[in-house]
């Protein structure tokens, strides 16, 4: 059986193993010659990502110059509630304008509210009573409108 002394040993022993482990890559690394910015690294990057699927409309996308960010935008002017503005930004005080390309339509009484971001949906989505409730105090108190 292992006294506390042998189990002092064992324990200075893994922490000097990890500490040297560390210091030993961080020499090895700032040794490393940095790589210049368009170096053979980044070549085989692009090629690694070349498009394998020949389609004439991924190429006429590409040659537009067009990206896409996220999703697409609407192509009319969508109105949401907050005057478009992210009810996740609103909880936070924050007027925060979407474009309404992410939205959610409340199923109980078909409202529209966009969002900047499928993170901030996705993060309403987990209570979107309790977060339109804390929006619409803040909506009113940014506003400058008693709340109702």
């Amino acid at each position: 059986m292992a006294g506390p002394v042998d189990r002092l040993r064992g324990a200075l022993l893994a922490l000097s193993t990890l500490a040297f482990g560390a210091f030993g890559s961080a020499a090895l690394a700032q040794s490393a010659e940095p790589t210049p910015p368009g170096a053979k690294t980044q070549q085989t990057f692009d090629s690694d990502m070349a498009d394998t699927v020949q389609d004439p409309r991924i190429a006429a996308a590409q040659k537009s110059g067009k990206g896409v960010w996220k999703w697409v935008v609407p192509p009319v002017k969508m109105n949401g509630v907050f005057d478009d503005n992210d009810p996740i930004g609103l909880v936070a005080g924050k007027l925060i304008p979407a474009d309404c390309s992410i939205n959610w339509i409340n199923p109980d009484t078909h409202k529209l509210y966009c969002f900047t971001s499928a993170t901030s949906l996705v993060y309403f989505l987990d209570a979107p009573q309790n977060y339109l409730a804390q929006a619409e105090k803040s909506w009113q108190v940014l506003k400058g409108k008693p709340s109702t």
